[in-house]
């Protein structure tokens, strides 16, 4: 770890969150058949994303720089995982957020750490149908369905 580019990157961060929050509020309160609105999830991402960073910023003051050990560089993992975002945001109204979600989860749990097949599957297909669930069902939101 490196307590200056963590520190920056704290501070990056908490300022990106606070835009999201602040630029939230611009966005209309509802939308059309939904009674979540466009600008609940960018607020809650701001509001996440500002914690996290802060915890970040407060953890540079307690870890001890390590000279020694080599940073390794995974530009393919990253690749892979960029270009499987682009992906999902491409087919996420084409082929469902169900669907979608799931290929994204898949590639980039495989993509992370290889093999346990089990766990990667049953983590993605949990994940996109509880979320799919609270977000339709409990705050009677609309995702893109089921089509293929």
């Amino acid at each position: 770890m490196n307590k200056k580019f963590d520190r920056i990157a704290a501070i990056i961060f908490l300022l990106t969150g606070i835009t999201f929050i602040i630029e939230s509020r611009n966005i209309a309160a509802t939308a059309y058949g939904s009674v979540v609105g466009p600008n609940v999830f960018p607020f809650i991402l701001g509001c996440v994303l500002s914690l996290l960073s802060c915890r970040l910023f407060y953890e540079t003051f307690s870890y001890q720089e390590n000279k020694s050990e080599p940073i390794q560089y995974h530009y393919k993992k990253f690749f892979i995982v960029l270009i499987s975002a682009i992906l999902y945001a491409l087919l996420l109204e084409k082929i469902g957020f169900v669907i979608s979600s799931f290929l994204f989860l898949i590639v980039c749990f495989q993509t992370m750490e290889r093999g346990n097949w089990i766990k990667s599957i049953s983590i993605s297909l949990g994940y996109s149908f509880i979320i799919y669930f609270i977000f339709v069902t409990v705050l009677k939101g609309t995702l893109p369905g089921w089509s293929i």
